[in-house]
């Protein structure tokens, strides 16, 4: 596809989430609010995305961070409400800003300039007409980096099909194995049943995880983070991944589980993971197959 037939696409695949807003259903939360007109759903957004923070992040998977860092955007609210949240101050409490769209197209386009590897856009499911609305725009000024999609996977295959050609790297992280668990802990239905959809369309625009000279280039990197008494389900995820992904996947099973927001109203999740919880998610991994993005040993 040329250049001209590129801005061509951008533009309508634009105009299509731009007209989505008016009754807005991008995500499975299917509100139907106006948000031209600043209604607010689920998500507490209207019009405009909020941001947190950006700049170049060092403390993401080593295939994303390089030697400039990876560009992330902070986005403010989510669609999951997680009680164990890290970012809580950013997803659950709204801290940041709001952007226009020009705005937004120039912060992207700065993280280009000075260096950063890619574009990582953190919690971007219910601003995803905003984020395209900015892309079309940075696009007409000289955005050439790889566009990262960062999400929690409660999204919607519909809206994801229309990001084809846009998002070069996916990377949601699957934080259940059971619909029941995240309605508990994450206050959405049908969790499991939706991020598994998700992540197939996810692999199907993208493919298994391209890297070249240590960088992410294109594909899909999957994260896990390992909760504490099992409660993620974690070897029903993988089993996911291995044989209706790939075995080729890049899996990030991820350590750093603390107890945070109101994590400590629930016995179950009020500490840290131990060693063992963790390992046994690495060595089962191993075990089934996965080998792209797992520690190869207890040391590593």
């Amino acid at each position: 596809m040329g250049e001209i037939s590129q801005r061509r696409e951008v533009r309508l695949k634009n105009n299509w989430f731009i007209e989505e807003l008016k009754n807005c259903k991008l995500c499975p939360h299917n509100c139907g609010v106006n948000r031209l007109r600043d209604e607010k759903g689920v998500c507490r957004v209207g019009r405009y995305a909020i941001i947190s923070s950006y700049g170049p992040h060092y403390g993401e998977e080593k295939v994303l961070v390089g030697k400039g860092g990876s560009g992330t955007i902070f986005f403010s609210y989510c669609n999951l409400k997680c009680v164990f949240c890290q970012n809580y101050e950013i997803s659950h409490l709204g801290e940041g800003r709001e952007v226009k769209p020009e705005e937004l197209a120039d912060i992207m386009l700065y993280l280009q300039n000075i260096g950063c590897e890619n574009i990582n856009l953190v919690s971007p499911t219910h601003v995803i007409a905003q984020i395209v609305e900015s892309i079309h725009i940075a696009k007409s000024k000289g955005l050439k980096l790889p566009i990262v999609y960062n999400t929690g996977g409660y999204d919607k295959v519909e809206t994801l099909k229309k990001l084809e050609g846009l998002v070069d790297i996916y990377m949601p992280d699957i934080k259940y194995g059971d619909s029941q668990i995240a309605y508990k802990y994450s206050g959405i239905k049908n969790y499991w049943e939706v991020v598994r959809e998700a992540v197939k369309e996810m692999h199907r625009q993208v493919g298994d995880l391209i890297i070249e000279n240590g960088i992410a280039k294109k594909g899909l990197l999957i994260r896990h983070l390992v909760l504490p008494n099992r409660l993620a389900n974690s070897f029903k995820v993988l089993d996911f991944i291995k044989n209706e992904i790939s075995e080729d996947s890049y899996v990030n099973i991820m350590p750093q589980y603390y107890p945070c927001w109101k994590a400590f109203d629930y016995p179950e999740l009020s500490r840290r993971i131990t060693y063992e919880e963790y390992y046994e998610v690495v060595e089962y991994a191993k075990k089934i197959g996965l080998k792209r993005g797992i520690p190869l040993s207890d040391s590593s």
